[in-house]
């Protein structure tokens, strides 16, 4: 068995996206800041309502999958094929674009803390082009397990082991066979996790600070900054001093070349124009 080690440190830069919401993004900055089949992940953590009121009005997608998944606060997802959901403290939704859907994220409460994620997950040249779907996944859809150090974990999308024990996500069965968990670590506890040693893996702390590797010469990765992982089939992360909540993130790389422009993440620069056409001829789906 390999232990994974720090081999890249994305950290997080201020920016602002939508109708002016500010969070903090690190995979996607820029292109070359991916983690295949990983696109994009931004943080967004406020309880100034004036960082997130005017919300992600109507905008397009295609060629890729939007993952939100709120901590604190309330969203509603509306879209021009006439789904709509409400995302709660603790709930999530997974968006596959797909061919294309035009959606609005708009916050449903004008005080309090609004904290959440959004990431971004590419999808396989063969399916881009398919229709538009959604999972709308409610707080208590989504499993937890108690870790033997006293922390918890969540499960979002794939399966986590703990102990003898197998806790499976809401999301299943996709062709980037994607691990989603939320971890939460007391003071100086190790979490160690088994991975797919063909996949790729970065951690995002999002509350304390971490060490990845072995408890003995773990490499420190800070606060809001994705940590991407060398090749191996063990995960290993020791919360520090203050403890630790971090998203582990792992999936099945693509290799496949990729065209992107904003909301759109193709594989040829001719079917990202075709895109743009689609989308001002209002053909995108």
């Amino acid at each position: 068995m390999t232990t994974r080690t720090l081999q890249q440190i994305i950290r997080s830069i201020p920016t602002t996206d939508g109708g002016g919401v500010r969070l903090r993004r690190s995979l996607g900055q820029t292109q070359a800041a991916r983690v295949d089949p990983f696109l994009m992940l931004d943080e967004f953590s406020s309880e100034n309502a004036d960082d997130y009121i005017a919300g992600f009005p109507d905008h397009p997608h295609r060629g890729f999958e939007t993952v939100t998944y709120m901590l604190d606060g309330h969203m509603l997802h509306e879209d021009h094929l006439g789904n709509r959901g409400d995302l709660r403290s603790g709930g999530a939704q997974w968006m596959t674009a797909g061919r294309g859907v035009i959606h609005s994220e708009m916050p449903q409460q004008e005080s309090g803390r609004m904290r959440g994620f959004q990431l971004w997950v590419n999808l396989p040249a063969k399916e881009k082009m398919k229709p538009a779907g959604y999972r709308d996944i409610q707080p208590e859809e989504i499993p937890a397990a108690s870790l033997p150090g006293g922390g918890k974990l969540k499960v979002i999308a794939g399966t986590a082991h703990v102990g003898d024990e197998d806790v499976s996500g809401p999301i299943q069965g996709l062709s980037t066979e994607p691990l989603f968990l939320d971890v939460l670590l007391t003071r100086g506890e190790t979490f160690s996790h088994g991975v797919d040693a063909g996949h790729n893996v970065f951690v995002y702390p999002y509350e304390g600070s971490v060490h990845i590797g072995s408890s003995k010469d773990g490499q420190a990765l800070e606060t809001q900054a994705a940590g991407v992982l060398s090749p191996g089939d063990v995960v290993e992360v020791t919360a520090g001093e203050d403890g630790a909540a971090f998203l582990l993130l792992a999936g099945k790389p693509l290799r496949e070349p990729i065209a992107q422009y904003g909301p759109f993440v193709m594989n040829t620069r001719d079917e990202l124009e075709q895109a743009f056409r689609d989308y001002q001829n209002g053909q995108l789906v």
